[in-house]
This record gives structure tokens, C-alpha cells and sequence, in this order.
């Protein structure tokens, strides 16, 4: 005998506490007949519906001989009103009218229950209906029933949860709740518990997806018996969170059938009976049905349809992007001509459509938005921040589901661990901690870049469980500890060519990041990429944790000349870094820059970064630069870095002319690229100046080697990685006494702090260490002694223990 024990018809009043509330939805859309017949399909042998608190939907089919009246009742505990879902089994009119008197206190409804011999189970035992579910209510459970389900709705992570927490029970742990709660199980043996199974199924997509079977067949009051005994296996499988979305998008498209009618426009709507065939159970249609229309909605647009402009519409997107969708895949063209009886696997399929077309409207609102702001064009730019709700609403099912599933994986988890035989806990803190790090520049030869790229080899190294997460379709993704997802659009700044904006695929991110189980989220960028991070960690309900790299604001007002953007920069910062639980800084004069801007300060913590001691060491010294520094005499001066105005390069071009012109005998040897390289290079003709271009890995540290001092006049840098490798590499350094370089390096010990913006200063303090060689080796020796125990390991070991911090205090899977 076989039952799907949990399954809801158009009486169901469930729907509205998972999504529909804004609609006012009260019913599932079903009828009792359809949902027979598509039992009866599947195999079942005996039917049920379980409808919340109402019976009606089974009283319309129970003139059926293996029909059996049963409801999901609503109950409470009285005392904090935590709400409980219990099925109860073959019952009739006159118990289902007590039950509903009694359903308001569950210690009532169960002592009725059990007085009346009514087979029951608590539903969905570790899902929070109210958000009010925690570990004592789920102990007390333990001591009411006897009966617990394996719910199809929920994900089979959990319903393996349930199934080892109830193996673990023994006499002594059922004591030892009697005694903590005060409550007195009313049946024997309670420590044995019984399973069953049920679909939990409200659109009829994933009817008996999870049944009850027993090993014999007979009456209703067989079952149940078989039930009770525990002699009842459970078949089936739980669910996931691109399952529970698309059940969420058919209940809703099935509402607004049940309201507007949908299905007359299905017969001559390519569109409608595509979404159709995804959305609702149905045979398969004939060739007919959609055949008249099909090779005009494949090929090219209906005259009179406009093109995607402005004004289109998420609808006109929507049926473009369906098209385009079908036309680029096989599966999707035989669910258009055929339904989904042969559709395989339309959960992912849905997700696959869902992603393309979401995609493409934030495409076409980052379109409008870009223009408008650049045309000044507010009223446009209004109208296309309005679109953000209709976009919220396209993608909001794929939002609560995650957020559900995670948030049941937490509690699970919790639950777990806490019924475990005392001494066989995990007791070693922070052993689970994974992380994902988002960052919007991998593949690019830059500061953050070169860090992170050194963090996942650290992580390696270390056995950390730590992945970078990027966004760039034109870089390789295959390599280990790096998922690289092809963006929707890439946007390239003109001030700032090398940098690029990248729009995330956020919903395959969003199942990436549960799918892998991150603990923590971390962005290195207030981008796109970090956007995608906050909003993720937040439908996971991770801790976010952000580092903060690069002095945005100035660079703005730098690359701009325009000190109003600079002032938008910082505002949109406050607010971005404010959403964190910390923010990683690498100075401590970052740090006072973003209390002083309003950046709670408890949010802040400093992590001073490494760097590799052994790449960057004296000895790679060699006569890598001696055919181009011919003289021996003179000293080599380096400068590594972006080749930008921003790091104050014109005023280290007035400073080395004018070296020069009084006759300093000295080379100026500039490794990095940028937009000022042609106008900087101009700049320095007829001086002994040397471009080598972008330089890593050994070919870097021979040339950090071989020089004899190195110059960084930045005033905007938030650390200065390169002040670190010059060190060392035995070098020592000149920079200004403003951003993060200055706290690097020991002013009269390793090297010169000079006046920032100050073309006198920064000539001065280079001119000092070219004429005293004795204090330029004795500082180079004295760099390398500051920076030898400042391993990158260190620094990545010491970032790590604050990811700890945060993991005390979100609660853990099992």
C-alpha cells in the first residue's frame, strides 16, 4: 500500500504563508479530482488530503473506496504561541469540528488525538512556520509525538537531520527531557520513533515526490496500523531550493489564472503555454496547440512588436528572452510543443530561463541607468529605478526559497548537535569556517589582485576551506580555489580602463554559495560583485565581512576633477561598509579615515597584510638591469605600481628632472602600465628613465633586487604592497606621510617619510639616500630585518582567526 500523506488541494489556505500574501491568495488552485487522478497516476494505492484545517477538498472525492479524510491542522504552544503543523489521519466530520476547537494549545490537541486513537505526526518536524521554532520546542516535541514526517517541501540535508537526531534518542536523553520540560509522553517507548513521508505538495508539480509505503495490503486502518508499529518504509526523495521556487512561481501563476483566465490565451500564446508547461502539471499537448504559432515565435518578432528600447517592458523582455532561450536549446523547444510530461529536469531548466531573463532586464536597466545618468536624462533614470521592484519581484521566489533552506539547514544543524551524546561534539572552535571572498579584479596585475592570488595559495598551503569568487568571462576558470562566473555585461570605466565593472550572475552565485556551504561571505569591492556578496550573505543569513582595498573617493575626484563625486563616493561607502559585520582595513590611518567619515567604528578591525620574504629577497640580485644602467655609478631608483595620476606620479617627474638637471647621477626604473605611461614617459625624455612595463613572479623580485632605493609618492594608498616587497627585496624606501605606506616602513630606520604633494619634499628625501650610500645599505639591511617575520602566512592566519570571531555567532549546519 502506498500514500502520499501530505498533499494540499484548492482548500488549502497554506499558500498565503509562503508567498502570496501581498495577493491575497487563499487557495492552492487545485481541485480535490485533479489532484485523485494524479495520485492515482503515481501509484498510490490510498489517497488523502491534507488541507490546513479544512476538509473539504477530501469530502469531495471520499465517495472514492480508497479515499480517507484527513486535515493539517494549526496548533500553538500557549505560552510563546510557536506555531506547529500536525497531520491527522482518518478522521470524520464530528472530529474535525473538536479538532478545531481544541487545535489553538497543542498539549490539548495531542491528549484528544491520542485519547480519540487518531493516528497523527508532527509535519515538517525542523521547518519554523512562524519563525518561532527553537531547540525547547523541539525537545517538547519529542515528548508529544510519536509520529514524525520526512518532508518532501523541505531539502533531503534535513530530512537526513531528523532521521539521525531521532536514532540517537535513548531512555536516559527522553528522562532527562521529562525532567528538564515537565511533560510526560502519553504513549510507550518513547524514544522509538516512527517516520512517514508526503510531498507537501500545494501546486501539484511534485505530488508524491516522498510517500508512505507498507509491506501489505488492505484498508485504510491497515496502513495506519503498519504506521504505528513502525513497520512503514519511507519512499522518496526531499526537495531543494530551485524545487520550492518553481512550486512559489506556479502558485502564483496559477492564481493569477484562477483570477485573469490565463489559460484561454494558452492555445494561441506561444508564450503562455510555455510558461504552461513549466508552471502546471498537464498531459502532453498536441503539435496543434502551439504549432500555428511556433515558427513565428522562434524566428522574428511579430509585426508591430517593438524592439527593446527604453520604454519595453519586463513582459516584452520576458517574451524575447523565452525565445531566445528556446531557440538555443532542444528541451526547451519540446516543452513548448509538448508540455512538461517530457520536460526532464524542469527545476533546473526553470532556473536556467529565470537566470537568462533576469539577466537580461538588469542588462537593460544598467543600459538606461548608465545613459540617463551620463544625459541627465532624471525622469528616464526614475522610471528605470523603478523597474528594480519589478526585477525584486521576478527573482523574489528564488529569494525565499534560498533564505528558507538555508535558514532550516542552520537549524538542523543546531538541533543535531545538540542531541549528540555528550563528549562527541565538536569541541575545536572555527573547525567549518568556509569562505568565499568576491572580488570584482583577479586575473588583472594590481595590488588587491596580487593578494588574493597569494591568499588562495596560503589557503592551500594551510588546508583552509577558501574560494575566491570573481567575475570575468575572458579570464580562465578552471583554476583550483577560483570560480569564475561569466558575467552578465562588462562595463569599462574611461578614466580607468583597466578597471572594469562586471554585472554578477547573481542567482547562479546565490546556488553556488549554498550548493558549496559557505559559512562566511567577504567582498573586496563595493562594486557590482560586492552588491551581489551583501545580498547573498543576507538570503543565507551568512555573516559579510568586507576589506576595504583601495581609497575610492579620492581616486574619484582624481580621475574626475570633480570633487562632488568624490562626496557621492563616500556616501555610498558609509552605507555599503555600515551593512558588515567587520571591515578589514590595513592602516591605521584607513582606519581613523573611516570612523571620521562614519563608519561605526566596533565594525572596524586592522589586519596588517604579509608579504612572500622569500620571493622578495636581497639575494635575487643580478645584472637583470645592468646593459640598460650602464653607469655603475649611478643609483638605480624604482618605482612599482599603476601608472596613474592618482599615485602621484608627476610629482616624482619633477622631482627626478630636476635630480637631473643639477647633475644627480641616478636611473629611475618605472615597472607597471596605465593611462599616464605615454605622457610620463614624454615627460621623461632625455633623462635616464627605463619603462619595463607589467613585471611578476621572479622577473619582479630580480628587478626589486637589483635597484637601490625605491619611491612611491602616493597619497591615496590605503597600504602599498609594493612598499613591503621593496623592503624585502633590501630597499629602502621614500614615501609621503599621508594614506597606509607610511605605517610600512620606520621613518630614519628603513627608509624617508617626506611631505605629501610636495615636489621639494620628495626630491629632498631622494636625494638623501643618493648621496649617502652608507645610510641607503644600512637602511636596506634595517628593511629587510622590519619585514622578515611578516610572513604572508602570519598575516592570512591572523585574518583568519577574525572570520572565528563571527562564527560563534551564526549557528552551523550539521
Amino acid at each position: 500500500m502506498k500514500a502520499d500523506l501530505h498533499v494540499h488541494s484548492r482548500f488549502s489556505k497554506r499558500p498565503s504563508e509562503w508567498i502570496l500574501k501581498k495577493l491575497d491568495c487563499p487557495e492552492s488552485f487545485t481541485e480535490p479530482t485533479v489532484l485523485y487522478n494524479i495520485c492515482k497516476q503515481k501509484g498510490m494505492t490510498h489517497v488523502t488530503i491534507t488541507d490546513h484545517n479544512v476538509i473539504n477538498g477530501c469530502l469531495e472525492i471520499a465517495h472514492n473506496p480508497d479515499v480517507f479524510i484527513s486535515e493539517e491542522v494549526t496548533t500553538y504552544f500557549p505560552d510563546d504561541g510557536c506555531k506547529l503543523h500536525v497531520l491527522a489521519y482518518n478522521i470524520d466530520e464530528k472530529k474535525h469540528v473538536d479538532i478545531q476547537k481544541l487545535r489553538e494549545n497543542v498539549f490539548e490537541l495531542v491528549a484528544y488525538l491520542g485519547d480519540n486513537g487518531i493516528t497523527h505526526a508532527l509535519a515538517h518536524p525542523l521547518y519554523s512556520v512562524n519563525r518561532k521554532l527553537n531547540g525547547d520546542h523541539f525537545e517538547k516535541c519529542l515528548l508529544l509525538f510519536r509520529n514524525f514526517e520526512l518532508n518532501g517541501a523541505r531539502s533531503e540535508e534535513q530530512n537526513r537531520c531528523l532521521q539521525r537526531m531521532l536514532s540517537m534518542l535513548t531512555e536516559e536523553t527522553i528522562e532527562e527531557l521529562v525532567e528538564k520540560h515537565g511533560i510526560f509522553p502519553r504513549f510507550s517507548l518513547p524514544w522509538r520513533k516512527n517516520l512517514i513521508a508526503g510531498s507537501d505538495d500545494h501546486s501539484s508539480l511534485t505530488i508524491a515526490i516522498s510517500y508512505t509505503e507498507v509491506g501489505r495490503n488492505g484498508k485504510v486502518e491497515d496502513l495506519l496500523m503498519a504506521i504505528e508499529e513502525n513497520q512503514a518504509t519511507v519512499r522518496g526523495c526531499g526537495s531543494m531550493p530551485k524545487a520550492l521556487a518553481r512550486n512559489l512561481y506556479s502558485v502564483a501563476y496559477q492564481f493569477y489564472d484562477h483570477k485573469f483566465d490565463l489559460r484561454a490565451y494558452v492555445a494561441n500564446e506561444p508564450v503562455m503555454t510555455f510558461l504552461d508547461g513549466f508552471l502546471r502539471v498537464n498531459e502532453p499537448n498536441s503539435v496543434g496547440s502551439a504549432g500555428p504559432d511556433l515558427h513565428g515565435f522562434l524566428g522574428t518578432r511579430k509585426a508591430g512588436q517593438p524592439d527593446l528600447g527604453v520604454s519595453s517592458t519586463v513582459l516584452t523582455m520576458l517574451q524575447d528572452h523565452i525565445r531566445r532561450s528556446v531557440l538555443d536549446d532542444r528541451e526547451l523547444i519540446e516543452i513548448l510543443i509538448n508540455g512538461n510530461g517530457k520536460g526532464g529536469q524542469l527545476d533546473d531548466k526553470w532556473f536556467h530561463v529565470v537566470n537568462r531573463v533576469s539577466g537580461q532586464v538588469l542588462r537593460h536597466m544598467a543600459e538606461q541607468l548608465k545613459d540617463s545618468f551620463f544625459g541627465a536624462n532624471f525622469f528616464t533614470m526614475f522610471q528605470s529605478l523603478g523597474s528594480v521592484g519589478a526585477l525584486y519581484c521576478m527573482l523574489a521566489p528564488y529569494f525565499i526559497s534560498y533564505s528558507i533552506y538555508a535558514e532550516d539547514r542552520d537549524f538542523s544543524g543546531k538541533m543535531t548537535r545538540r542531541l549528540q551524546p555528550k563528549g562527541s561534539r565538536d569541541s575545536i572552535r572555527g573547525e567549518g569556517v568556509k569562505v568565499a571572498h568576491f572580488t570584482d579584479t583577479f586575473y588583472e596585475i594590481n595590488g588587491v589582485a596580487g593578494t588574493l592570488r597569494r591568499q588562495v595559495d596560503a589557503a592551500r598551503r594551510m588546508n583552509k576551506e577558501y574560494a575566491v569568487i570573481t567575475c570575468d568571462g575572458g579570464a580562465n576558470s578552471a583554476e583550483r580555489g577560483v570560480r569564475n562566473f561569466r558575467p552578465v555585461e562588462v562595463y569599462e570605466l574611461s578614466v580607468y580602463p583597466e578597471q572594469k565593472l562586471f554585472l554578477p550572475p547573481f542567482l547562479e552565485m546565490l546556488d553556488y554559495c549554498y550548493t558549496e556551504r559557505f559559512t562566511h561571505i567577504h567582498a573586496a569591492t563595493p562594486g557590482p560583485l560586492g552588491l551581489a556578496a551583501l545580498a547573498i550573505a543576507r538570503i543565507l543569513r551568512l555573516p559579510c565581512v568586507a576589506t576595504y582595498h583601495t581609497a575610492l573617493p579620492q581616486y574619484a575626484q582624481y580621475l574626475t576633477d570633480d570633487a562632488s563625486m568624490g562626496e557621492i563616493m563616500w556616501r555610498y561607502l558609509v552605507w555599503y561598509y555600515d551593512q558588515m559585520e567587520m571591515v578589514y582595513v590595513s592602516s591605521q590611518a584607513t582606519f581613523s579615515e573611516l570612523t571620521e567619515r562614519g563608519v561605526s567604528r566596533r565594525r572596524i578591525r586592522l589586519v596588517p597584510r604579509g608579504v612572500d620574504t622569500a620571493r622578495f629577497h636581497p639575494s635575487k640580485r643580478n645584472g637583470l638591469l645592468d646593459e640598460q644602467c650602464s653607469d655603475r655609478e649611478a643609483v638605480r631608483l624604482l618605482y612599482v605600481g599603476r601608472v596613474s595620476k592618482e599615485k602621484n606620479l608627476e610629482l616624482l617627474v619633477s622631482a627626478f628632472r630636476s635630480l637631473i638637471a643639477d647633475g644627480t647621477q641616478a636611473y629611475l626604473v618605472v615597472v607597471g602600465d596605465g593611462p599616464y605611461r605615454e605622457a610620463m614617459e614624454k615627460a621623461l625624455e632625455g633623462t635616464p628613465s627605463i619603462f619595463l612595463g607589467y613585471r611578476e613572479g621572479e622577473d619582479l623580485a630580480a628587478i626589486y633586487a637589483s635597484c637601490d632605493a625605491f619611491v612611491f609618492p602616493s597619497v591615496t594608498d590605503t597600504f602599498g604592497n609594493v612598499v613591503l616587497e621593496a623592503q624585502a627585496s633590501g630597499l629602502p624606501v621614500v614615501v609621503t606621510d599621508q594614506g597606509g605606506p607610511r605605517e610600512n616602513m620606520v621613518h630614519g630606520r628603513t627608509g624617508i617619510m617626506v611631505e605629501g604633494n610636495s615636489i621639494a619634499g620628495l626630491r629632498d628625501g631622494i636625494l638623501r639616500l643618493i648621496t649617502d650610500p652608507s645610510m641607503r645599505r644600512s637602511m636596506g639591511s634595517e628593511a629587510r630585518r622590519l619585514v622578515v617575520d611578516r610572513t604572508f602566512d602570519k598575516a592570512f592566519e591572523e585574518a583568519w582567526n577574525m572570520y572565528e570571531e563571527t562564527y560563534d555567532r551564526y549557528p552551523r549546519s550539521a
